[in-house]
């Protein structure tokens, strides 16, 4: 999986759709977060391809997401981390963007 070494944050109000990685929405300055009980926090890689997406609320990572790329930019693999309901989701997908396998893992 990435890592956030050397990347750029960004924050966000919400994200639209269903697929992933989460199309983010309604950008957040860093003075707006004080005033926001709810929000994403998104890391990106040098390409700008997120890296990592967490949902925090009121200050605790309550769910995050860790993608990882094929060297062509698709979505090679996602791990989905429920932090309250202590569940992790791995899935991996081909480069034409369908999902190969989905595993939910032990905590």
């Amino acid at each position: 999986m990435s890592t956030e070494t050397a990347s750029t944050v960004r924050h966000f109000v919400t994200y639209s759709g269903v697929s992933l990685p989460l199309n983010l929405t309604s950008p957040l300055e860093e003075a707006d977060l004080r005033n926001r009980i709810t929000f994403y926090r998104a890391y990106y890689d040098a390409a700008d391809r997120m890296t990592t997406c967490e949902k925090v609320v009121y200050g605790e990572i309550e769910s995050a997401h860790h993608y990882s790329y094929y060297p062509s930019g698709a979505l090679q693999q996602a791990k989905v981390v429920q932090v309250i309901d202590e569940e992790t989701t791995l899935m991996d997908y081909a480069e034409d963007g369908t999902l190969l396998a989905s595993t939910t893992l032990d905590d």
